[in-house]
């Protein structure tokens, strides 16, 4: 079964304490650093549309991907009011194809870790450089190695009132793969239905993606800390990575 298939329907309410605002902010700042006011953008990999909804209502014109159906049927619910709504779009990242180019593309929250081979996060970051307009930024996150390889042999819990989440990660040194079994129970009425999903994430270092961002065309790269204007130190968890397509003035 593909990751997220269940766990749509709970995503949100499991993950109350990812600061969505924060996150969009630190993308604000970096362009105001670049000089930039993109009027259009890409949320990749959007999940519920969290952070599309949020650019939204920036004022910018979004196009939502993501290869889940069942994600995406969230984010457009939560997107009915919203006058400026996003456009959603079904696909894979390394085979990515928007109806029209952006001048910003951004992927959150490790995303990209999910690219389970590096030949395809390769395919990926071509795709987004060949999406945006010139001059255009494309920013994102990944969890760092160190982070994937603490996960090994951990046991996590989330909990809700109508949501019982456990999982237990793995880490692979021969894949690169961190993968965690997730044992999902949620109410249903009077009944609890019991669901598994498996998701994996590859552990990308900071060098591997700067050479894939190069490979593609992007320059002006930048690698920050988690969510700071600096350059990450070895407590950093999760990454960000900023590049611009094509040579600017």
């Amino acid at each position: 079964m593909n990751a997220y298939h269940d766990l749509a329907a709970s995503y949100d309410s499991l993950t109350l304490d990812v600061d969505y605002d924060a996150v969009v902010a630190f993308y604000l700042e970096i362009l105001s650093r670049e000089g930039l006011q993109p009027r259009t953008a890409a949320d990749l990999a959007c999940g519920t549309g969290s952070v599309a909804l949020r650019l939204a209502q920036k004022g910018m014109q979004v196009t939502a991907v993501d290869m889940s159906e069942e994600m995406l049927c969230v984010a457009a619910q939560k997107a009915e009011e919203l006058e400026n709504s996003p456009q959603f779009v079904c696909q894979k990242l390394q085979a990515l194809h928007l109806p029209r180019a952006v001048d910003l593309a951004v992927c959150a929250l490790d995303s990209m870790d999910y690219i389970l081979d590096p030949t395809d996060c390769e395919k990926a970051i071509e795709k987004v450089y060949k999406a945006l307009n010139p001059g255009g930024c494309f920013i994102f996150d990944v969890n760092t190695p160190e982070k994937l390889r603490a996960m090994d042999g951990q046991v996590f819990l989330d909990e809700n009132e109508d949501t019982f989440c456990v999982w237990r990660g793995e880490f692979d040194e021969d894949t690169n793969i961190c993968s965690y079994g997730m044992d999902l129970f949620q109410r249903r009425g009077e009944l609890w239905q019991r669901s598994f999903e498996e998701h994996q994430e590859y552990a990308y270092t900071a060098k591997q993606l700067v050479g894939f961002l190069k490979k593609a065309g992007f320059t002006h790269i930048g690698v920050f800390g988690d969510r700071r204007m600096e350059t990450p130190n070895k407590n950093d968890q999760r990454i960000y990575l900023k590049a611009r397509k094509g040579k600017i003035k």
